[in-house]
């Protein structure tokens, strides 16, 4: 089996693939695409081949892809991107890249994507089924790509796509922990974040990989304890705004997911169950 990641030098994809690379059984390879091959040298020595190119490259793509049977395409750009560039790489590439698969005989493809793009709140926790309702605080051009993203690879027919949505991930000297604080600065002190840990957004990823089959394309992966932003500010060293307690919570259950569906069907179980049992662990 050869299995080529996307997006490997980014937050996730480093951390996926020596993980990848560390369970992979005889006959197993793993390709990586990337636009520098000096920030994959480290993946060369744990095993893993190199394609050079960018990921809006089809003749990258191309030879990406060629042999490969399965991709997992962790590849992403957001955050202080301008919406051409959020919307060319989370949604155009994506859809590329998932055609260039299908053309070249890839059995399974594995999207990464975001819980951001179930949009607002349901009164309870966000589930595979629910429809997609554009809005609330965090939307934008991110979560709307990744939403295209995911409609058109799933209407790709004779290709097995599972999509995996990711809530806020941290751990392993991940730097988005300390850049929540953007947003908790302004919440509510009970406003929630749903989180997932490295090592757990790994596990989901490479579940949905080698599972033989699913129940459905999409699978929330998180951890079991949505932290609050009083929670943030403790955990990054800062005091409280002074103005906290006077603020509240637009929508109490903004971007929190059910993960019963992966844990049912795919034995999914956090190895840190909270943000909090990651810091005794000494994984943050």
């Amino acid at each position: 089996m050869l299995t080529l990641v996307t997006g490997t030098t980014g937050q996730v994809g480093r951390r996926f693939v020596p993980r990848l690379l560390a369970q992979a059984g005889p006959g197993e390879r793993v390709r990586v695409l990337v636009r520098d091959a000096s920030r994959a040298d480290h993946l060369c020595d744990l095993g893993a081949e190199v394609v050079l190119g960018d990921l809006r490259d089809e003749e990258a793509l191309g030879k990406a892809v060629a042999g490969a049977d399965a991709v997992v395409n962790i590849a992403a750009s957001f955050r202080g991107v301008p919406d051409e560039e959020a919307r060319a790489v989370n949604r155009d590439a994506a859809v590329a890249l998932g055609r260039a698969a299908l053309a070249s005989g890839v059995r399974r493809f594995v999207q990464v994507s975001t819980g951001l793009v179930y949009g607002t709140g349901r009164g309870r926790p966000l589930v595979e089924e629910d429809e997609i309702r554009p809005g609330g605080a965090m939307w934008g051009a991110y979560p709307e790509a990744k939403a295209a993203a995911e409609r058109e690879l799933t209407a790709m027919e004779g290709m097995d796509v599972r999509v995996g949505r990711l809530p806020f991930v941290y751990g392993e000297g991940d730097p988005h922990l300390a850049a929540s604080l953007r947003w908790a600065a302004h919440w509510a002190p009970t406003q929630r974040l749903q989180m997932g840990h490295h090592a757990d957004v790994a596990q989901g990823l490479l579940r949905l990989l080698y599972a033989p089959a699913v129940n459905g394309p999409v699978h929330n992966i998180a951890d079991d304890t949505p932290v609050t932003a009083v929670d943030l500010h403790r955990l990054n060293g800062v005091e409280l705004p002074a103005d906290m307690d006077t603020r509240t919570d637009p929508d109490p259950w903004h971007g929190i997911m059910s993960t019963r569906k992966i844990r049912r069907d795919l034995g999914f179980r956090p190895i840190h169950p909270s943000v909090w049992s990651a810091l005794d662990a000494g994984a943050l």
